[in-house]
């Protein structure tokens, strides 16, 4: 709980509030932020960030779920008539709506119990974003910035650098926040390519091939695949079906799902069904 706002932490938030100045000082660094940026918060909580941001670019805008944080923002912040107060869940706001002569520069402490869902949802809109920039779970990170045959790689590393190009920064321990988590945090840097180093030529047959893979990492590709690629196919791209999902990179996961849209007709009800889960 912090003394000084009243406000005591809420586990289904998954709230904790960063207070460590030389944290801060760091995170603040690292984003560097302009005075002519459109910046977007994630979960600005007490404010620990906005504070330091607002300071250098007043027309900051943030995206806060907690109602009983409002006020709270509003009353300290009172003073910078430019700031937006968006009340609203992240998971389901549409970012592309902010932007409007430049691209967004989105930060964030994002609460851990959802910040996989919520990557990916601010994935999707990558097109409006300059970079990224989240306090998340150490684990997270490693997850999003791993390669082939990493323990830590999986789905969500492979689509974040699909679309970004994925820079852990720092780490941060418990001791930064109120109350500690029982975890350690890091920082990453997040920037969308400007060109794709792999388009696929649909997304929807990529999600699909990928999340199918890795729902049965531990299976070798003609088993984890098998619903939805022969090993023929596999053999047809030079793909040793003999591997497990984690040794493919993201070439080879693109091109197993644009084979897959070019034959439309064999794999179309697979794709559709995992894409619906």
């Amino acid at each position: 709980m912090s003394n000084k706002a009243g406000h005591q932490a809420r586990k289904r938030f998954g709230q904790n509030f960063l207070h460590d100045p030389g944290v801060i000082e760091q995170i603040i660094r690292a984003i560097n932020p302009r005075p002519d940026d459109a910046i977007v918060e994630i979960g600005p909580g007490l404010g620990a960030l906005t504070e330091e941001i607002l300071a250098v670019n007043p027309r900051l805008q943030v995206v806060e779920l907690d109602r009983d944080l409002i006020p709270v923002l509003r009353t300290k912040f009172f003073n910078y008539p430019e700031f937006r107060i968006h009340e609203a869940d992240a998971l389901k706001f549409d970012f592309s709506q902010l932007m409007v002569d430049r691209p967004l520069r989105i930060i964030g402490n994002l609460p851990y119990n959802i910040s996989t869902p919520l990557i990916f949802h601010l994935l999707a809109q990558a097109g409006v974003v300059q970079d990224m920039h989240f306090m998340l779970q150490k684990e997270v990170v490693q997850r999003m910035a791993a390669v082939p045959g990493d323990n830590n790689y999986g789905r969500l590393g492979i689509m974040t650098q699909y679309f970004c190009r994925v820079q852990p920064l720092f780490e941060v321990g418990p001791g930064a926040f109120r109350p500690a988590p029982k975890v350690d945090s890091a920082i990453v840097r997040l920037v969308p390519h400007e060109t794709l180093p792999h388009p696929a030529r649909d997304l929807t047959t990529l999600q699909a091939v990928v999340r199918t893979a890795f729902n049965a990492r531990r299976k070798t590709l003609r088993k984890a695949l098998g619903g939805m690629v022969s090993v023929a196919q596999l053999q047809s791209l030079g793909i040793n079906d003999g591997l497990r999902p984690e040794n493919l990179g993201l070439a080879d996961y693109v091109a197993i799902a644009d084979l897959l849209v070019e034959e439309k007709g064999h794999v179309t009800d697979a794709v559709k069904e995992v894409s619906d889960d």
